[in-house]
């Protein structure tokens, strides 16, 4: 049977597996499904059109599902996305996503989420991110995978952070992070590019290469965005073994606002 804490309330409608943990006075509300292996601590609301996956560790006064702080949002039934082997610490705060943003807040897989998160409705994050103590999400904000948000990071909405990158604690996003990116400020702004951590996941003296020359592009030769993403192109045919880092920096580019740019 499910290990179910009687002192916990879940509704009958509630689509929980049989391998799941919930502990004490937590509440699931009646459109929850809970996959294989996953654990709830005590204390929690689970509520909303919320999906969590397999083998989650979800532990004590956590807030998931609750509907967007959105004053335009009246009810609609959007959802909270959760997928498998995540970490969340305490206290956080993840809402459902909004109309207005497709509907969906994501969260992907293999991510160690610590204590005080707020994700705001309509935010998509990748995998294996870390998001240190108190990061803060707006609405719609997009986050890559294997990034790494120090404690207090604040992110303004629509704002997009690029695989790979970082922030220093106590910095203030306002402007698109591409992806291998290291900034910090309040507004941020870039500092490096995080190549201990590309060198920690694998990555080859020509990619780091490649990346050292993406950043030059961008933050070292004057250019234009324009003409940077132009001088980034031509590293793909140089250098074969950074083409998909390369493409994942193209890809990036061509979405940026151009009212909000990127950090500089």
């Amino acid at each position: 049977m499910t290990r179910i804490h009687p002192t916990a309330i879940v509704d009958p409608h509630a689509q929980i597996d049989s391998s799941v943990t919930i502990g004490p006075y937590t509440v699931i509300g009646p459109h929850v499904r809970i996959d294989a292996g996953t654990s709830v601590g005590p204390h929690c609301v689970i509520e909303g059109h919320t999906t969590i996956g397999r083998d989650n560790r979800i532990f004590q006064f956590n807030s998931l599902g609750a509907i967007p702080q959105d004053k335009k949002y009246a009810g609609e039934p959007c959802e909270l996305v959760i997928g498998d082997r995540n970490t969340i610490r305490e206290f956080s705060t993840y809402n459902i996503g909004s109309p207005g943003g497709g509907g969906v807040t994501r969260v992907g897989n293999d991510n160690w989420l610590m204590a005080y998160v707020h994700l705001a409705h309509d935010c998509v994050v990748g995998n294996n991110t870390i998001f240190a103590n108190n990061s803060q999400l707006a609405g719609h904000v997009e986050v890559g995978d294997w990034v790494i948000l120090g404690g207090f990071t604040i992110v303004h909405q629509f704002v997009r952070i690029g695989g790979h990158g970082m922030t220093a604690m106590g910095s203030v996003l306002l402007a698109d992070q591409p992806p291998f990116v290291m900034s910090q400020g309040q507004p941020a702004q870039a500092r490096s590019m995080n190549f201990e951590g590309l060198r920690r996941r694998g990555f080859g003296a020509e990619r780091i290469a490649a990346v050292k020359a993406m950043h030059k592009a961008l933050y070292r030769q004057q250019l234009t965005l324009e003409q940077a993403k132009s001088r980034i192109a031509e590293l793909a045919a140089q250098t074969p073994a950074a083409a998909a880092d390369v493409d994942l920096m193209l890809s990036f580019l061509g979405r940026v606002d151009p009212q909000r740019g990127i950090v500089r």
